[in-house]
């Protein structure tokens, strides 16, 4: 297997561990005096060149590692994270059946839950599992031209090397399931069909639509309920967790102003536009703004009406305010990249959009290692 990221040193690791015990000692009231667990963690780390956290800090680590997310705007809710320790798994069987789980259990019936499985981490002597796929759920591109795609046309790459590798392929549709790719210790990457039970969908109706006869329904739009982000290192204290899927809930935006409505993705709003009457003609009609508003409060709407959890970009926006609040309360400086926190609509109409932020680094955080990226688009599957 391929060692994906740079050896740390044990004084790097060390250096790490102690910020993180320390800062865990101090957040929680029952451990105490933290000098017996730092001595415990040096001596660990002298016999073996890593140390093993306890359950109790890494839930703590899992869940500081999202209110360090400097791209996420729903971080007010990071103590609330459901942390599932399932770290003695490092083969591939396993972990897929895990991660099928983690989305039966984040689902909730619709009623979404912030949850984390973590799985085997990195050691000196071998790299811990990975999860190829960039999400849980990823729907599938078909294409024979890189204009024409049935599908999400993000994930055509990895359609294509699936495909190869021996899956059949879905029904067709532009929405059937991928599987999950995955890599464990000591093994090649291996595909696994996605249960269909595993995965919430939602229609993708109009508000102003229903029961109307305008053709919303006949588009037979829909998108899955849980966003859940596997191709991402968890870093604790100087460990590094390499598949360790998460999930929040979506805010509205996600789908209806990127994932439906980019070029690049199913590129939705000349087809809106033209169900609206629009003028696509000219740019000054402002038919890409208006088809994107329409497109939004569909998704919305669809949400709500099916009982699945979703955030608006105004409320969240307001929420993350809150959050800068509480955090500032308790002396703790709150890291942001702007360009991910302001919405990709209205940006100015939200209240996050009208403040700078400093795009803070943290030792304890998600990160996107070497080679994240093209995994996910199948480069060298096959």
């Amino acid at each position: 297997m391929e060692i994906l990221q740079q050896r740390s040193s044990t004084a790097q690791v060390w250096e790490a561990a102690e910020e993180f015990v320390r800062l865990f000692h101090r957040e929680n009231k029952g451990p105490g005096d933290p000098r017996a667990r730092l001595a415990a963690v040096r001596a660990e780390l002298a016999d073996t060149g890593t140390y093993r956290h306890t359950p109790e800090e890494l839930v703590h680590g899992a869940r500081v590692a999202w209110r360090n997310s400097n791209r996420c705007i729903g971080r007010l809710y990071w103590n609330s994270l459901r942390v599932r320790d399932r770290r003695e798994l490092t083969d591939a069987d396993a972990i897929a059946a895990e991660c099928f789980e983690h989305l039966r259990e984040a689902t909730n019936g619709g009623r979404v839950r912030p949850t984390i499985t973590v799985f085997a981490p990195d050691t000196p002597d071998r790299p811990g599992p990975l999860i190829w796929s960039e999400q849980l759920v990823r729907y599938a591109g078909y294409g024979d031209h890189h204009s024409v795609t049935v599908g999400d046309a993000r994930n055509a790459p990895l359609t294509e090397a699936l495909l190869r590798l021996g899956w059949t392929g879905g029904p067709g549709t532009p929405f059937d399931l991928l599987p999950l790719v995955v890599q464990g210790v000591d093994d090649k990457p291996r595909w696994f069909e996605t249960p269909a039970d595993a995965v919430l969908e939602v229609p993708i109706t109009h508000p102003d639509g229903d029961g109307r006869g305008d053709g919303w329904a006949d588009w037979r739009l829909r998108w899955h309920a849980v966003p859940a982000i596997s191709n991402m290192c968890l870093e604790i204290g100087g460990i590094h967790y390499p598949a360790a899927p998460f999930n929040g809930w979506y805010m509205g935006t996600e789908i209806g102003a990127r994932n439906l409505a980019d070029e690049d993705r199913y590129n939705l709003l000349p087809a809106v536009a033209r169900r609206l009457g629009l003028d696509t003609t000219t740019d000054r009609s402002l038919w890409k703004d208006r088809a994107l508003v329409e497109l939004n409060r569909a998704v919305l709407h669809s949400f709500d009406r099916a009982g699945v959890t979703i955030a608006d970009h105004h409320s969240e926006s307001r929420r993350f305010l809150t959050h800068l609040e509480r955090e500032e309360a308790k002396g703790r400086e709150v890291g942001a990249d702007w360009s991910w926190i302001v919405p990709p609509i209205s940006g100015s109409a939200t209240p996050v959009f009208h403040r700078t932020y400093e795009d803070r680094p943290s030792s304890t955080a998600y990160v996107h290692h070497a080679g994240a990226q093209e995994r996910a688009q199948g480069r060298d599957l096959v």
